[in-house]
């Protein structure tokens, strides 16, 4: 027997808004800059709920019907129909607000008990490849994800994919000690070498299975069902069900963005009917069934270990690397200046900073930034609601400059916060040096650890970064404590004495850290 496992990726981002500072001007001067008016200049919600409305009524509801007709026509029968969903959060906040006829269906598809439901991200985001914290917000998106399924679908996953089949070993028994016992990727040759993508294996270093997309048969469907150059045109549901009926193997894991059912590929291509017959013409063939990939990977024991270190870290995109989201310098530097907010916004504790940071992490951000050739390109152009990556990339800079004009405002409002929880990056720390740039061996990521390092720091060094300005010009541009630092720029200016200079700025530190 062999299984067919069809999985279906459902996103749609929040895109950036081309007229992001003319519209924030504009509540600026009509005095409304609440957090809820600022997501709605920066983001252009005109174009989301439009895209929302036309996929559903292309893509998200007839097709849904379509596999409810189904799985409810082959509930009873000896082989049962059954398909998975990977839908991101993000996705059903727009749905429900825009598309509600959405959730409605695919609610009624997971009462049938014949679909799984795929952990995710919960803003398809590219959490897990930020600098410093990335694991951390990783593991807090999966949560918020788990949370939304729970309350959409009353339904608690086993299996689990990172953004865009984004996979290595560190995220596989990351996610295994989160409890996932199956992780899904993508088939990538040069990783299975000589092996097949149609058995199930174990991940290297955890116990976790893994399940190996099919490429070439999943994009025969996703990229070449209405291509009239192609040498199999047209693809009809009997024909595809005999190539996957001659593949060998135990599993073929079929996935592929939904709106490949209406949206990729019109209704007018015949998708839609493809999508109808499908399932019976699998059936006819004796050795064929559907099932999940939380069945197959219970079923089939794994025939050997999926080895992917995490400097070779695959994806379904692109060059099937990460190349599509970091792969030039643009997209570099967005991730990295994005992640440098990081500290700042957690150590805020603000819900309103918190959500628009994690929006600007929606890995389409990215995306629409790459430079590509040839039909790599093409494909990025038809997603991206922009001309070009520079574009793309400045209204993304815009984006983190309103982030951070927020941060700084919050933090003059509440200095005690950013004192209390504030804890930076080994890039962001301040490292003491003596005045002949010979480095000490100490160095401080918070006002706590500063306070309590200066004692322990030989005074000559201390006292030279005083003199110099250099604490002062640290916590007034890493801490963005302005006051303080000038009370330490007026201390150290006017106190001789290097003993007593330390004495009292500890003073002043002390009176921050006691709120």
């Amino acid at each position: 027997m062999t299984s067919i496992v069809f999985l279906f990726e459902v996103h749609q981002p929040y895109r950036l808004d081309r007229r992001m500072h003319e519209k924030l001007m504009e509540k600026a001067l009509k005095g409304s800059l609440e957090y809820d008016d600022i997501q709605e200049a920066v983001f252009d919600n005109s174009l989301n709920k439009y895209v929302m409305e036309r996929a559903a009524e292309r893509c998200y509801i007839p097709a849904t019907k379509i596999i409810v007709e189904n799985l409810k026509r082959y509930k009873d029968s000896s082989k049962p129909f059954k398909v998975s969903f990977s839908i991101s959060g993000v996705f059903l906040e727009q749905a429900s607000k825009w598309a509600p006829g959405i959730i409605q269906v695919l609610q009624e598809a997971v009462a049938t008990g014949m679909v799984e439901l795929v952990e995710q991200t919960y803003y398809h985001s590219i959490a897990a490849f930020l600098p410093n914290h990335g694991f951390e917000e990783l593991k807090e998106q999966v949560l918020q994800h788990r949370e939304v399924l729970k309350n959409t679908f009353n339904y608690e996953p086993v299996s689990i994919e990172n953004t865009e089949f984004t996979f290595n070993n560190d995220l596989a028994c990351f996610f295994y000690n989160m409890g996932y016992k199956v992780i899904v990727t993508e088939g990538v040759d040069h990783i299975l070498g000589w092996r097949s993508p149609n058995y199930v294996y174990k991940a290297w270093g955890c116990d976790a299975r893994v399940l190996t997309r099919n490429y070439r048969l999943s994009d025969d469907v996703g990229f070449r069902f209405s291509d009239r150059k192609w040498d199999q045109y047209p693809l009809t549901a009997d024909k595809y069900a005999s190539w996957l009926a001659a593949t060998p193997g135990d599993v073929v894991f079929l996935a592929m963005d939904y709106e490949t059912f209406g949206e990729h590929h019109w209704p007018e291509s015949g998708i839609h009917e493809f999508l109808r017959w499908l399932p019976g013409e699998v059936l006819k063939y004796g050795h064929l069934e559907f099932s999940t990939p939380r069945e197959v990977a219970e079923k089939y024991p794994p025939r050997d270990v999926f080895d992917v270190p995490p400097w070779s870290t695959i994806s379904w995109a692109d060059e099937r690397d990460l190349s599509a989201w970091i792969g030039n310098i643009m997209q570099q530097e967005a991730v990295r200046a994005l992640a440098s907010l990081y500290p700042y916004v957690k150590a805020l504790e603000d819900p309103g900073l918190t959500r628009l940071w994690k929006m600007l992490t929606i890995s389409d951000h990215f995306y629409y930034m790459a430079t590509k050739f040839g039909t790599i390109e093409e494909v990025h152009a038809y997603f991206s609601p922009f001309k070009n990556a520079s574009i793309a990339y400045g209204l993304f800079t815009e984006a983190l400059g309103v982030l951070s004009k927020l941060i700084y405002d919050r933090i003059r409002e509440k200095p005690v916060k950013v004192v209390s929880n504030l804890t930076l990056p080994l890039e962001k720390a301040f490292y003491f040096t003596m005045p002949d740039g010979t480095y000490t061996g100490v160095y401080v990521r918070s006002l706590k650890e500063l306070y309590f390092k200066l004692g322990s720091v030989p005074l000559e060094s201390v006292v030279y970064h005083l003199r110099s300005g250099h604490i002062s010009a640290w916590i007034s541009q890493v801490l963005l404590l302005e006051e303080l630092s000038r009370k330490i720029q007026v201390l150290s200016r006017e106190v001789d004495e290097p003993l007593k200079l330390v004495e009292l700025v500890k003073k002043e530190i002390q009176s921050y850290l006691e709120g």
